[in-house]
This record gives structure tokens, C-alpha cells and sequence, in this order.
């Protein structure tokens, strides 16, 4: 690793997560499961990530909250103006890839 602070690596990392977060905020044409199907996470993982980090730092954050952190606005809202009904085709990859219990 470079010779970079802690400071400046948690400060790096948090832009990086803000970049990644506006960005898919201004990609709502990209479904959640197409990121599951591709990436293998998706904006609810990234929520659910950021309320471990609080929860874990003695902060709490709800599941709604944190949602609305990455969303940039309420859950539902977002799921009424964006989402689609997943396609045979995604539901059926998703199966594929999602890990098995």
C-alpha cells in the first residue's frame, strides 16, 4: 500500500462510496437485480452495509433510513418511480447466482 494516512484512506474511501452512490442514483435505468446478477450486490446491500457500520459504531440506523441514504429518498418512493417487474430471464439468473444456504 502507498505511504497514505488513515486519515486520508478513510477519507478517500468515503468519496469513493459517495461517487459510487450519486452514480447509481443517476442510473435508475439499472435494477437492482441487474447489479445482483452482475456484481453480486446491489443499492440494498450497500444500505444494509452502511447500517452495520453505524450499528456496529454505537449508531443507530433502521433499515429504512439507511435506504433512504443510498436511494436519495424514501424506499417506496424510489421502488414507484424505478423498478420494474424482473424478467424471466433475471429471476432466473439470480437464482442461479445467488448464494446457496
Amino acid at each position: 500500500m502507498s505511504d497514505l494516512t488513515k486519515e486520508q484512506q478513510t477519507e478517500f474511501e468515503a468519496a469513493a462510496f459517495r461517487r459510487l452512490v450519486n452514480h447509481l442514483r443517476e442510473r435508475s435505468d439499472v435494477q437492482n437485480i441487474d447489479l445482483m446478477n452482475l456484481a453480486g450486490f446491489c443499492r440494498n446491500c450497500l444500505s444494509n452495509w452502511y447500517r452495520d457500520a453505524a450499528n456496529a459504531a454505537g449508531v443507530p440506523l433502521d433499515k429504512e433510513a439507511s435506504r433512504e441514504i443510498v436511494y436519495g429518498m424514501p424506499y417506496e418512493e424510489w421502488r414507484e418511480r424505478h423498478q420494474r417487474e424482473a424478467s424471466d430471464a433475471q429471476k432466473t439468473a439470480f437464482e442461479a447466482n445467488r448464494p446457496k444456504e
